[in-house]
C-alpha cells in the first residue's frame, strides 16, 4: 500500500500575502491597524524578546546543570511570549478572545518562583554591574533590556487602549529573571560580577 502524504494546509501556504503593502496589519479580531500602532509595536518587541531568546536557548550547555535547567525554563518562556502576542493582538472585548490564553496571576507567581529559584544561588549583590561576563550572561543581558523595553510598549499602549494588569506584571517579572539569570550564568562559571566603576 503506497504512503499517503498528509498535508497542514490544504494547499501550499505563501510567505507574503500582500496584504500589508498599503502600511498597514490584521488582528487576531479581524481589524487592520497601521504597522506602527502601539498594538503592533507592543507585540513586535515582545516578538523580539523571543528571537534574543533562541540566543540565549543556543548557548546553554545541556551538559551543565544549571544551563540544561535554565534551558528548560527559558524554553517554557518563550511559549509564554507566543501567548502575550496572541494577548496584544486580541483587544479586549473580540469575539475571538475564547481562543487564546491571557497572562494571568498563576503565570506571574510561576514567574516569581523561578527568580526566586535562580536567585538563590547568587553572591549577595554589592554594586551595580555591567552587561558582561560569558557570552551565555551576555545574551541574557540583551534579553534583559529587550524586555524592559518590551514592557515600556505595553505601558504605552496601555494607556490608550485596555492591557491586562497581570501581563504586565509578567513581563516585568521576566526581566528581573534575566537579570538573576545572568548573574547565575556567571557566578556558575566562576566568572564574578562585573561591577560599575563610577568616575
Amino acid at each position: 500500500m503506497a504512503a499517503r502524504t498528509v498535508r497542514l494546509y490544504p494547499s501550499p501556504m505563501k510567505l507574503y500575502t500582500r496584504t500589508g503593502d498599503d502600511g498597514t496589519t490584521g488582528l487576531f479580531s479581524g481589524a487592520r491597524v497601521s504597522k506602527d500602532h502601539p498594538r503592533i509595536e507592543a507585540y513586535g518587541t515582545i516578538d523580539e524578546l523571543n528571537a534574543v531568546l533562541g540566543l540565549v536557548l543556543s548557548a546553554c550547555d545541556p551538559a551543565h546543570p544549571f544551563e540544561k535547567r535554565l534551558h528548560a525554563i527559558v524554553g517554557s518562556i518563550q511559549s509564554r511570549l507566543f501567548d502575550i502576542g496572541a494577548d496584544l493582538a486580541t483587544p479586549e472585548g473580540a469575539k475571538q478572545q475564547s481562543k487564546i490564553h491571557r497572562i494571568d496571576d498563576t503565570d506571574v507567581l510561576e514567574s516569581e518562583k523561578w527568580i526566586d529559584e535562580v536567585d538563590s544561588a547568587n553572591p549577595a549583590l554589592a554594586t551595580f554591574v555591567m552587561p558582561a561576563g560569558t557570552e551565555l550572561a551576555a545574551r541574557l543581558h540583551l534579553a534583559r533590556t529587550v524586555c524592559r523595553r518590551a514592557e515600556r510598549t505595553i505601558i504605552s499602549l496601555g494607556s490608550i487602549e485596555p492591557v491586562g494588569e497581570p501581563l504586565m506584571r509578567y513581563v516585568n517579572r521576566l526581566s528581573d529573571l534575566f537579570f538573576a539569570m545572568a548573574r547565575r550564568a556567571n557566578h556558575e562559571r566562576g566568572h564574578p560580577d562585573v561591577p560599575w566603576v563610577p568616575k
